[in-house]
C-alpha cells in the first residue's frame, strides 16, 4: 500500500422571456479580456448543449415479457417481447423503443380491447411505433413485437468498469474450445440491455417483467426474481419461466445460462444460491459463506430487510467486469471461480459485499441517470469498508479507505470532475475513481460528521422514502436534512456537487508545550476549486491515554490553539486518516518513530513504517520490526516482514529476531502473514530451513505452499531435486505454477515447452499476466522449445484479451523478442489499434525506448 496522501517526508511531504443575441467583437477589436469572453461563452453553450438530463419520460412501461430462445450458429437472440405501457404524463401517438442492431418483424397493438398492426421506423438504435389514435393517460398499451438480436454487432469498447458493450454474451458458442464451458450471460449497464430486448433503455424506467428462456434440458438457467415453471419440450429442450413482480430499472435485467452447479442456503426464510461451474461447489461454498451474515449485517444496519425475493450469485467465465449487481442474481468474473483449496485464502468479500448492497442501494432505489451514479457506486464502495469494520475491525477497514483514496488521487492528477456531473461525452465516463472510490470517502467524511446513529438514520430514511424510485443528489442530501435537522447544503455543494480536493499546509508550533498553535492554510486553486469547510480532530497522548479535539477549518488561512494544557511535544492531524485531502507538514524520522510507538491508530503506525521505508531510513526500521511483528494488526506484520525480506542480514544481528520469524512462519493466525514470513526465511538461509520449507510446501494453503516453493527454487541444484520438485508440476493454480516456472528457468530444463503452454492456457487474470513473463523468458531462452506457437499466443493476447493487465503482460513478454524486427513491427502495429488511452501510452513509452536503444 501506498500512502501518498498521508505520508510525510523528510522534512516537508504532500500528503495525500426573450433573449438578446450576443455577438463577438470584431477580430481586429479583440484584445486579451475580450479574446477570454469569447472563450469562457463558447465553453458556456458547449455545456448547454452538451447537458446530459435525466431522460423525459413520455411513456411508463409497467411490465415487460420476453419469450426467447437462442441461435448459438449465429449468436442471435430470436424473441417476442410483450410489453405493456400507459402515458407518463400527457398522451402519446407515438411510442419509440431502444433496440440495438435488431431484425424486426410484426409489431402488434392492443388497447382498450382493440388489436391491430401498427407501422413503425427504425434505424437500427431505436424503433419509433405509429399509434393508430392517441393513447391517453389511464390507458394501458400491449405491444408485442417479434424480433431477431444481433449483440455481436457494432458492439465496442465500455468504460474502465465495464469493457464491452454487446449486453449479451455468447462464451464459446459452437463448443469448439476444450476445457471451455458453453454460456449465455449478460451485462445491461449502462444502457446495453436494448442489445437484446427492446425496451426504454433508462435507469429511470422501472417494471416488472417475466422471462421465458428455451434451453437445452442439460442447462440451468438463472434470471432475476423466482423460477416459476419449468416445461419439457421435444427434441431436449425445456422452457424455464422467471418472474420479478417487483419492479426495477431495465439495465438491471439478466440472464445466465450454463451448465452450472448450485450451492444452496439460506438467511432466514431468504433463498440464496452460487452457481459455479460444475466441480467448484465446494470453492464456491467458501467463497460465498460469509453472505447469509453479511445480508443480516445490512439489514440492521439500514433497518430495511433485503428487498427482494431470493438472491442469487452467478461465477461466469469472460466477464467483461469485476461483477455486475443485477436484480436478484449478481453475476461475478471467473477469479471467483475457486476449488475449495483455493477458496481458504479467498479474499473476495470485498467484491462480494459490494454487489450485495447494489440491491439496496442501486437496484432498490436507483440513480435516475447516468450522472448521479455516485448515488449507486458510493455506497457500494463504501460498503466494503462497512463489512470490513464490521468483520475485521476499524483498522484494517482503513486500510482499504486509504487504498479508495489513493485511487481516487492517481486518477485527479489527470482528471478532476464534478463527483455529480451533467457534462460527459458517454455514459461509461461516469465510470471512474471519482463514481467509485472518492464518492465512498465522501460517505465516510459524512457518516465522521453526524455521526454513525445519525448516518445510519438517514439512509434508513432514503431507502424508506424512495423505495422503489428513481433518485438524485438532492434527494439524499434531504434525506440527511430531514433526519438530522441540519442544513448540510456546505457539504454536498463541496464534495458532491463541485470538483477536486483540498490542499492543505499545516505548521505546528509546540513553543508553548501546553497550548500548541496549529496553522492552517488552504493552497488549491480557488480560481478552479472550492474553499472547503472542513471539520478535523487533532489527536495526542498523555502517558498512554489518547486525547483529542475537533476543529472546524472554513477560510483559507486559520489558527487554532489547542488549549492542552499538558505539555506535549508530538500531535497528530486527522490521525485516523478519516478526510480526503493532500496535506503538507513538516515530520521527521523522529517523528514516526515515536507515532509508531504512541500511536493506538493502526493506520497510522502503518504510516509510520510506510514512511520511513520510503525516506531509506533503516536504523530506525532495524530498530522497529520486532514491535512491528509483534503488532495486533496482521497488515503491520506483513509489512514488517516485507521490508525485512530485503534486509535479511538483520537476522544475523539478531538471534531474537530470527527466532520470532520462525515462530511466526510455523503459526500466526493469517496465511498471509506466515507465508511472509517464510519468504525471509528463505531469502535468509533455505539451506537452513530447507526442512521446514519442505514441510510447508504441504500446506493446504497455497499462500503458504507457494512461498515454500519459492525458498526451495531458490537452492537450485543444491535442492531436494527433480522427483521431489516433479511433485507440483500437475498443479494449475498460479501459486504453484510460477515458482515452478521459475524453477524450469533457473534450472536451464529443456523440454518443458508443452508444459509452459499448457499453463499459459490454463491460467486467467491475475495468474495469467505473473506467469506470461516467465513464459516468454522460457521460449526466448529455448526457441526449439516452440517459439513461434508462443509469440502467436502472446500477440493473441495484447491483441484482444479483454483484461487490461493481460494486455500489459503480453506486451511485457513480447519485448523479450524485440531483437526480431518482424516482432517489434508486429507489436506496433498492435499497439496502434490499442483502444485505451492508459494503456496505448504505456505501449508507446517503451517501444520510443526501445527504438532509443536501437
Amino acid at each position: 500500500m501506498i500512502f501518498s496522501a498521508c505520508k510525510t517526508s523528510e522534512p516537508t511531504s504532500k500528503t495525500s422571456g426573450q433573449s438578446a443575441q450576443v455577438l463577438s467583437p470584431p477580430v481586429e477589436q479583440i484584445n486579451e479580456d475580450s479574446l477570454q469572453y469569447v472563450l469562457l461563452k463558447n465553453r458556456k453553450e458547449r455545456e448547454l448543449l452538451n447537458y446530459q438530463a435525466s431522460a423525459t419520460r413520455k411513456v411508463d412501461i409497467l411490465h415487460t415479457e420476453l419469450d426467447l430462445i437462442f441461435d448459438y450458429q449465429k449468436t442471435a437472440v430470436i424473441g417476442i417481447a410483450k410489453i405493456s405501457l400507459t402515458p407518463f404524463a400527457k398522451s402519446q401517438k407515438t411510442v419509440m423503443l431502444d433496440a440495438k442492431d435488431f431484425e424486426l418483424g410484426k409489431i402488434g397493438g392492443k388497447t382498450r380491447g382493440q388489436e391491430s398492426n401498427l407501422n413503425y421506423r427504425y434505424d437500427q438504435k431505436q424503433v419509433e411505433i405509429y399509434l393508430p389514435e392517441a393513447l391517453n393517460l389511464g390507458d394501458t398499451l400491449l405491444l408485442t413485437i417479434a424480433y431477431t438480436a444481433f449483440p455481436e454487432r457494432n458492439s465496442g469498447q465500455g468504460s474502465e468498469a465495464i469493457t464491452d458493450t454487446k449486453g449479451l454474451y455468447f462464451i464459446d458458442p459452437m463448443d469448439t474450445i476444450p476445457g471451455k464451458p458453453r454460456m449465455i450471460w449478460t451485462q445491461g449497464e449502462t444502457e446495453h440491455n436494448s442489445k437484446w430486448f427492446p425496451t426504454i433503455d433508462k435507469p429511470n424506467e422501472r417494471f416488472t417483467q417475466t422471462i421465458h428462456l428455451t434451453v437445452a434440458d442439460s442447462l440451468v438457467t438463472i434470471s432475476n426474481g423466482m423460477l416459476t415453471k419449468q416445461k419439457k419440450l421435444d427434441n431436449g429442450m425445456r422452457k424455464d419461466t422467471w418472474e420479478l413482480r417487483i419492479p426495477h430499472a431495465p439495465y438491471l435485467a439478466a440472464i445466465a445460462i450454463g451448465d452450472f452447479g448450485k450451492v444452496e442456503a439460506k438467511h432466514e426464510d431468504l433463498p440464496l444460491a452460487y452457481y459455479v461451474e460444475k466441480g467448484y461447489e465446494k470453492g464456491a461454498a467458501k467463497v460465498f459463506a460469509h453472505t447469509p451474515e453479511m445480508i443480516a449485517f445490512f439489514e440492521k444496519k439500514l433497518g430495511v430487510k433485503f428487498p427482494w425475493p431470493k438472491y442469487d450469485q452467478i461465477v461466469v467465465r469472460d466477464f467483461v467486469s469485476g461483477a455486475m449487481e443485477n436484480t436478484t442474481a449478481s453475476i461475478f468474473m471467473e477469479e471467483l471461480r475457486l476449488t475449495e483449496r483455493e477458496a481458504i485464502d479467498s479474499e473476495w468479500d470485498y467484491i462480494i459485499a459490494h454487489e450485495l448492497f447494489h440491491q439496496w442501494f442501486g437496484d432498490y432505489v436507483t440513480a435516475e441517470s447516468w450522472s448521479n451514479l455516485t448515488l449507486n457506486e458510493a455506497f457500494a464502495n463504501y460498503s466494503e469498508y462497512l463489512w470490513n469494520e464490521y468483520k475485521n475491525g476499524k483498522d484494517e477497514a482503513k486500510l482499504k479507505l486509504i487504498t479508495e483514496k489513493e485511487t481516487y488521487f492517481q486518477e485527479a492528477l489527470s482528471k478532476k470532475v464534478n463527483l455529480i456531473r451533467f457534462y460527459y461525452e458517454d455514459n461509461e465516463d461516469m465510470f471512474d475513481s471519482h463514481s467509485y472510490s472518492k464518492g465512498g470517502v465522501i460517505l465516510h467524511m459524512l457518516r465522521k460528521y453526524v455521526g454513525d446513529e445519525l448516518f445510519f438514520q438517514s439512509l434508513n430514511n432514503y431507502l424508506t422514502t424512495h423505495a422503489l424510485s428513481s433518485v438524485e443528489v438532492h434527494d439524499l442530501r434531504l434525506a440527511f436534512e430531514k433526519t438530522t435537522g441540519e442544513d448540510l447544503n456546505w457539504f454536498f455543494n463541496q464534495w458532491f456537487l463541485d470538483k477536486g480536493h483540498p490542499e492543505l499546509e499545516v505548521e505546528v508550533d509546540y513553543s508553548i508545550p501546553e497550548n500548541i498553535l496549529i496553522s492552517v492554510s488552504q493552497r488549491q486553486d480557488l480560481k478552479e476549486f472550492p474553499l472547503y469547510k472542513i471539520p478535523f480532530e487533532v489527536s495526542w497522548y498523555e502517558e498512554g491515554s489518547r486525547k483529542s479535539k475537533r476543529f472546524e477549518l472554513n477560510q483559507a488561512f486559520q489558527q487554532f490553539a489547542l488549549e492542552n494544557q499538558t505539555p506535549v511535544d508530538q500531535i497528530y492531524w486527522d490521525e485516523e486518516k478519516n478526510l480526503l485531502l493532500e496535506k503538507t507538514i513538516k515530520v521527521d524520522s523522529a517523528f514516526m518513530r515515536k507515532q509508531f510507538l504512541e500511536s493506538q491508530v493502526g493506520v497510522a503506525r502503518y504510516e509510520a513504517l510506510d514512511s520511513l521505508v520510503a525516506w531509506e531510513n533503516f536504523e530506525v526500521l532495524q530498530e522497529l520490526i520486532p514491535s512491528a511483528l509483534k503488532d495486533e494488526l496482521w497488515s503491520i506484520r506483513e509489512l514488517a516482514l516485507r521490508i525485512t525480506q530485503s534486509h535479511p542480514e538483520w537476522l544475523l544481528d539478531s538471534q531474537d529476531l530470527e527466532d520470532l520469524i520462525f515462530e511466526i512462519a510455523e503459526g500466526d493466525t493469517r496465511n498471509s502473514v506466515r507465508a511472509g514470513a517464510i519468504d525471509v526465511l528463505g531469502a535468509y538461509d533455505p539451506f537452513k530451513y530447507q526442512a521446514a520449507l519442505k514441510r510447508y510446501v504441504n500446506d493446504e494453503s497455497y499462500l503458504i505452499a507457494s512461498s515454500a516453493l519459492m525458498g526451495l527454487v531458490a537452492l537450485g541444484e543444491e535442492g531436494p531435486g527433480d522427483d521431489f520438485m516433479e511433485r507440483f508440476a500437475g498443479e494449475d493454480n498460479f501459486r504453484i505454477v510460477i515458482p515452478m516456472a521459475d524453477y524450469y528457468l533457473n534450472t536451464a530444463k529443456k523440454g518443458k515447452g508443452d508444459w509452459f503452454e499448457q499453463k499459459a492456457r490454463s491460467l486467467k487474470g491475475e495468474g495469467l499476466y505473473y506467469f506470461l513473463g516467465y513464459y516468454a523468458e522460457y521460449f526466448v531462452t529455448f526457441p526449439e522449445e516452440g517459439r513461434d506457437k508462443a509469440l502467436a499466443f502472446l500477440f493473441d493476447k495484447m491483441e484482444n484479451s479483454n483484461q487490461v493487465f493481460v494486455r500489459l503482460g503480453a506486451f511485457q513478454g513480447l519485448l523479450g523478442f524485440a531483437d526480431d524486427e518482424g516482432v517489434v513491427a508486429r507489436i506496433k502495429r498492435i499497439a496502434a489499434k490499442e483502444s485505451m488511452p492508459q494503456v496505448k501510452n504505456y505501449f508507446d513509452y517503451f517501444l520510443q525506448a526501445l527504438s532509443d536503444e536501437n
